[in-house]
């Protein structure tokens, strides 16, 4: 049996873009973080609620849209909540061409962030200690989020790497080599147990991406 994670972690999927809103706690504590909420706030607030969860924050690994689009209804029910995104990508929350919904066609914004985040910036929300570590190439201020205090640290990756694939790169602002390059220095570095949480699709672990990723493997 898989040791159980060192914290909860609840994922939503949100349509239409099956994106993962994440739900993050230290284990039987009613406050969390909420990680990139996607479409459908009036679910997501209805989730938190029946899981008897109050957020403190939220977190954004990214500006894109299908990551930032509960923002506002999440702030319409908790007023005060910060909003956290990294500093290269706070732009896109208030711009609509940059978040990529006026290209789909439904332009959307979300409330300006109350903190910009740094590359290896630390962080402690909801007693959860967080390491930043800045990640571009899909969008130009991407940022993960890692847990790592424990034997099997967390990955909160948003759209950096995924199980057996990686984030598209031909998004404005995107590389592909900066993406490749920032996954092998900074998440390869990681130990093999290490779990990633991915902004769509399933978990993944950083040994079995570091073995057989056909995009960024060491192999």
């Amino acid at each position: 049996m898989p040791s159980p994670l060192p914290l909860d972690v609840f994922s939503l999927v949100t349509l239409p873009f099956q994106e993962n809103t994440l739900f993050v706690s230290l284990p039987q504590s009613p406050e969390c973080v909420v990680i990139d909420p996607g479409f459908g706030a009036p679910r997501i607030v209805e989730c938190l609620k029946e899981r008897r969860q109050v957020p403190v924050a939220i977190l954004l690994t990214h500006g894109h849209v299908d990551h930032i689009a509960g923002v506002e209804g999440l702030r319409q029910t908790w007023p005060e909540l910060p909003i956290l995104i990294g500093a290269g990508d706070a732009p896109m929350l208030t711009d609509p061409q940059l978040n990529l919904s006026g290209l789909f066609g439904f332009p959307l914004v979300a409330p300006p962030a109350t903190e910009t985040l740094l590359d290896r910036q630390q962080l402690t929300i909801a007693g959860i200690p967080l390491e930043v570590r800045e990640i571009p190439g899909h969008s130009p201020g991407h940022v993960v989020y890692i847990y790592s205090h424990a034997t099997q640290p967390l990955v909160f990756g948003g759209d950096v790497l995924f199980q057996g694939s990686i984030g598209r790169t031909d998004f404005p602002g995107g590389s592909q080599d900066l993406l490749v390059a920032g996954i092998r220095q900074k998440l390869f570095d990681l130990p093999d147990a290490t779990i990633v949480f991915p902004g769509h699709g399933p978990t993944t672990t950083i040994g079995d991406e570091r073995l057989g990723n056909p995009y960024c493997s060491n192999e």
